[in-house]
């Protein structure tokens, strides 16, 4: 990419992405004039939904991996690609309306590493398809093995690079896609404003990171998030807390918070290790801060006490690393973190707007 082509994909982005609230850059703009918005009732259909969704205004595919190297030490890895539209439509050549961005890092107890790709749509650089499962910007990619199912995501490659570090791995689902909130329709506010969201958050990951030149094998546990929306955040929500953990028994539990002038929106679902779905309103999740770290010149809520009274759970979570700072055009904390408490386990930790 050109320089002069790079600087002005970079303008839009940010035009766009302003003000960012994590998990999928939720501050998508003023308006949704002209795009499609997501709708209660409306079933999500597979492999189709794995796609591209040009009609809505941003979407991503999201996957964050707590891994262990052969020797016992922790490391975490993200792979993010992001899209967002300028007009409700895609076509091809330079004159397509789709930007895409790619995150990518790697966080050990020591370092955090991060990477970030553009790209502009039409031209072959950066995009997704449903079948066969595709998801690339530039050389990074997540590619679907050849289905035994309909279900594309379920078996999955995925690599990505950067300066210091570069990772390979596989991605094997061993349960089911879990549906958020009313059977994929998401509410983030007490207004309305909703998305498209399911996950799958049931892979086993083997493969190998390479850091600073140094090859390590890993295996481990991943969640993947896909969501697409066209409308903005309430104006008074400033920021996104957001958790994925893997229950030692097997659960996985989805929370997160929008905060606002008011106190904030609070959701949350609970997956059983079956695959089975409990969608668990504001009054039963709470999601408490407990220890500040400066990160980047601010401060972060690092540590936090997650309750979720009615099925037992009340745990504090902890970071591998403090310093898990995305200091990418768009900039947030994300990292692996680990708990204790009534469960043990692992998860990850996004928090954008402070």
């Amino acid at each position: 990419m050109s320089v002069k082509l790079f600087l002005y994909t970079l303008s839009l982005g940010l035009a766009l992405w302003q003000p960012v609230a994590a998990q999928g850059f939720a501050g998508l703009g003023s308006e949704a004039q002209g795009f499609a918005i997501p709708q209660r009732g409306v079933a999500l259909t597979f492999p189709k939904d794995h796609g591209a969704h040009a009609d809505y205004r941003i979407e991503w595919w999201y996957v964050t991996a707590n891994l262990t190297t052969e020797d016992g030490q922790a490391l975490g890895a993200q792979w993010t690609l992001f899209r967002s539209a300028l007009a409700p439509n895609d076509t091809q050549g330079w004159s397509s309306p789709q930007i895409w961005i790619g995150h990518a890092a790697i966080t050990t107890r020591e370092t955090h590493v991060v990477a970030e790709r553009f790209a502009r749509g039409g031209v072959g650089q950066a995009g997704v398809t449903a079948m066969p499962f595709d998801a690339w910007i530039d050389d990074w990619q997540m590619r679907g093995e050849p289905a035994v199912s309909e279900d594309t995501l379920d078996d999955l490659t995925l690599n990505a690079n950067g300066a210091d570090f570069s990772y390979q791995l596989k991605l094997d689902a061993e349960g089911p896609l879990a549906l958020q909130g009313d059977q994929g329709f998401s509410i983030k506010s007490l207004a309305g404003q909703a998305s498209y969201y399911y996950s799958q958050p049931f892979y086993h990951v083997t493969g190998s990171v390479v850091l600073n030149g140094k090859s390590v094998k890993v295996n481990g546990r991943a969640w993947l998030d896909r969501e697409w929306s066209s409308q903005p955040l309430a104006s008074d929500q400033m920021g996104w807390d957001w958790f994925s953990l893997h229950l030692a028994n097997g659960d996985k539990v989805m929370a997160f918070r929008l905060r606002d002038t008011k106190g904030g929106y609070t959701s949350a679902n609970w997956i059983s290790a079956d695959g089975q779905t409990t969608p668990l309103a504001s009054q039963d999740v709470v999601l408490e801060p407990l220890r500040m770290a400066k990160v980047n010149g601010r401060n972060i809520p690092v540590e936090w006490r997650v309750r979720i009274p009615v099925k037992g759970l009340d745990i504090t979570t902890r970071p591998l690393n403090d310093q898990s700072w995305m200091a990418v055009s768009t900039p947030y904390w994300e990292g692996p973190i680990s708990f204790t408490g009534s469960s043990g386990g692992v998860g990850y930790l996004e928090m954008t707007g402070y």
